[in-house]
């Protein structure tokens, strides 16, 4: 992969395979699989699609395994692996796709709070890029408060021609057994915590490329250790056997796509797109789930749109574009500063000297 489009080509991918992800893993759930289950089987099946990968790909990296670099993989593996999928898809059971999306596009503005203390990204109040990108993240926290707190009336839109009967049975069954609002709002807020623990995953992983940058090798690691404790959690909490049962339905394709596609090649692409341009970039494109989602949600599972949603779901959006428009602003103004030539010897022993962002390739 080469050339200045590649990495954005590579996110759009990951976007539209996490939009399959949520609608199935959805499905899936609705049917009675338990999340536990769902993601242990996610991770081990994420595993054995990237072992032959890895070996094939980058076997003598294997080698430069540090005792360092196999604390950040275990690190990495509980919050963007384990915490991350067990709040995500217990929010998700509760909630909806659409929600649980909109609530995601909050993960550029928390990644942007949390690197600041790294200095992996900065602030510049005193500039228009660093005061955007600050009302940018008070618009995405206000946007999602609006949307887990606040309800609002039915947006009236004309039925869906492509509606999924078995999605409706399924779903008219859950929502049903689970309860109304209260349980809503038990979801958004674990997709919410689901983000946090995503963001710090960008961070490690940022961390972690400098030293060790082999992305098939670090995901199918990630993914492993992920499966063991993912696997010790789901024995804990489900102790019936029956639970595990795969059949010939749509715990098997959720299981076999979520594996696949929405931890496999989404971790193996996403870790080599932090390598190139940081963790900023890669929540940059979350605008794009919730777009995929909300058209998929509608059209399968005919899914509702509330005022609340609505509106919070723009001011997310906004919020998110104006973080975008600051971070684009600052790394043009960094592009066009002058750079003083330094020696090798001073990069080496001290970091990198203050006029170098940590995020930007040079």
């Amino acid at each position: 992969m080469g050339g200045d489009y590649a990495p954005a080509l590579a996110m759009m991918t990951v976007q539209v395979g996490f939009a399959g992800l949520n609608i199935v893993s959805k499905l899936a759930m609705d049917s009675g699989m338990s999340p536990f289950v769902m993601i242990t089987y996610r991770n081990i099946v994420a595993t054995v699609f990237l072992a032959p990968l890895a070996f094939l790909l980058e076997r003598k990296t294997i080698m430069e395994l540090k005792g360092k670099t196999l604390f950040q993989l275990f690190l990495c593996s509980i919050f963007g692996a384990t915490l991350n999928q067990i709040l995500y898809f217990v929010g998700l059971k509760y909630s909806s796709p659409t929600i649980a999306c909109a609530l995601s596009n909050m993960l550029p503005a928390i990644t942007f709070v949390m690197a600041v203390p790294f200095r992996m990204e900065t602030v510049r109040i005193k500039t228009v890029s660093g005061q955007a990108k600050v009302w940018g993240t008070v618009l995405c926290v206000g946007g999602s408060m609006l949307m887990t707190f606040y309800k609002g009336s039915l947006i009236k839109l004309w039925g869906p021609h492509i509606h999924w009967r078995y999605a409706s049975t399924s779903a008219a069954a859950t929502s049903a057994s689970t309860g109304g609002s209260h349980h809503m709002v038990l979801g958004a807020v674990l997709v919410i915590a689901s983000c946090f623990a995503w963001a710090i995953w960008f961070i490690i992983q940022a961390k972690m490329c400098r030293s060790f940058a082999s992305p098939y090798t670090s995901s199918t690691l990630l993914c492993f250790m992920a499966g063991m404790q993912c696997l010790v959690i789901s024995f804990a909490v489900e102790r019936k056997w029956s639970v595990w049962v795969l059949g010939w339905d749509i715990r098997l394709v959720a299981v076999l796509y979520i594996g696949v596609v929405g931890s496999g090649l989404a971790f193996a692409l996403m870790s080599w797109c932090i390598q190139r341009r940081g963790p900023l970039f890669v929540s940059m494109f979350s605008p794009l789930l919730l777009v995929i989602v909300a058209i998929l949600g509608w059209g399968i599972l005919d899914e509702k749109l509330f005022l609340g949603s609505a509106v919070g779901s723009a001011l997310i959006v906004g919020g998110l574009y104006l973080v975008l428009w600051g971070k684009g602003r600052e790394m043009e103004m960094d592009a066009n500063a002058v750079v003083p030539m330094v020696p090798d010897e001073f990069i080496s022993s001290t970091g990198l000297p203050v006029f170098f962002s940590p995020t930007e390739e040079h």
